[in-house]
């Protein structure tokens, strides 16, 4: 990295890419940086955990439509019998 750029590492102390995290990353040093791959580990853990709710929400979701196609396909056969019963009774009227 250029030197005088104004950035540094994370947890390497404040306004050195850190920003001002509190006290124990505005000192930085070793402890900074631990508490910044604290704060990384954490959100990467929250991620992954937000990002597994939306995918069971989305797979409950594919599961209600997909059960949801099943009653209305036994709907169809339902209706479907009743219009073959009605045929045969205008059939039986008609003869």
């Amino acid at each position: 990295m250029a030197s005088g750029s104004g950035v540094g590492e994370f947890g390497a102390g404040a306004g050195k890419g850190g920003g001002t995290g509190g006290a124990v990353r505005d000192a930085g040093g070793a402890f900074g940086k631990m508490e910044a791959a604290h704060e990384e580990l954490y959100f990467k853990k929250l991620n992954a955990i937000q990002l597994q709710r939306i995918k069971d929400h989305l797979e409950e979701e594919v599961d209600h439509h997909l059960q949801a196609i099943r009653d209305h396909q036994e709907a169809i056969e339902r209706h479907k019998k009743k219009i073959k019963k009605l045929q045969h009774q205008e059939k039986d009227i008609s003869d």
